[in-house]
């Protein structure tokens, strides 16, 4: 199914690599203007990105004073923000939940939890007040299934996952729309966090037998994104290869 963003402005957090970047480029190449928060933005090079980004700022999303001097800085410079993709997320280790470190639970809850709800609670109010807009948030079949040895990831993407149902719900009258996906392993540099153990033990669980690619997720969230999508809210779309059906 073939749409245009006719000029519309959306932001993906950590859009400077990886998924975040695979979204990003998607959504430029279907009309989208293109704003990109990632904590380091210091290669954003047009080479590199693959297209000129409308506008391109670091963000610490885990800070919701950065994220709300971000989004304001974002309209002064585009007007206003009709999409908001976060994406910003860390893997944390691979340990037993009783040896994980105290610190690092917080930290993988700040980037990958908190920051989706900051990111709301910025663009929201905004997207109310302009009479609509899409959310959309990258969640995980961890935060479906519950993966061991990744406890904090896994619950901070179940977190993510009931938060949008419950904000989509309220926000319903408001035509600001409001999904998730919910990814299988997708062959990234976070692949370097993971142990050969860990990468093996998640490809055998796709019935597909092959990881995700970066490029079908950026064509899915363009969709769920775009005026074509215009009936569900509060939903998590798959994009597991077969592992979830439900």
């Amino acid at each position: 199914m073939s749409h245009s963003f006719d000029g519309q402005v959306a932001i993906v957090t950590g859009g400077a690599r990886g998924i975040g970047l695979g979204i990003a480029r998607q959504l430029k190449a279907d009309g989208a203007r293109v704003v990109i928060w990632d904590l380091d933005v210091s290669e954003c090079d047009t080479a590199r990105l693959g297209f000129e980004p409308d506008h391109l700022q670091s963000v610490d999303v885990s800070s919701y004073a950065c994220v709300e001097r971000a989004f304001e800085a974002t309209v002064a410079a585009l007007g206003h923000v009709d999409i908001l993709v976060n994406n910003a997320g860390i893997n944390g280790p691979v340990v037993p939940s009783w040896e994980y470190p105290v610190e690092t639970w917080q930290r993988v809850l700040e980037v990958d939890l908190n920051s989706v709800f900051y990111g709301c609670r910025v663009a929201v109010p905004h997207m109310r007040a302009r009479g609509g807009g899409r959310i959309l948030n990258v969640a995980s079949i961890a935060g479906k299934e519950g993966v061991q040895f990744i406890s904090a990831y896994s619950a901070a993407k179940a977190g993510v996952i009931a938060f949008t149902k419950s904000a989509a719900k309220e926000l319903a009258r408001d035509n600001v729309l409001m999904n998730c996906v919910a990814p299988a392993m997708v062959e990234t540099e976070l692949f370097r966090e993971m142990s050969p153990e860990h990468i093996e033990a998640s490809k055998a669980k796709i019935p597909l037998g092959r990881f995700l690619q970066i490029e079908e997720v950026g064509r899915m969230v363009s969709w769920i994104v775009s005026p074509a999508c215009s009936f569900t809210t509060g939903f998590t779309f798959d994009l597991t290869g077969g592992r979830a059906t439900y």
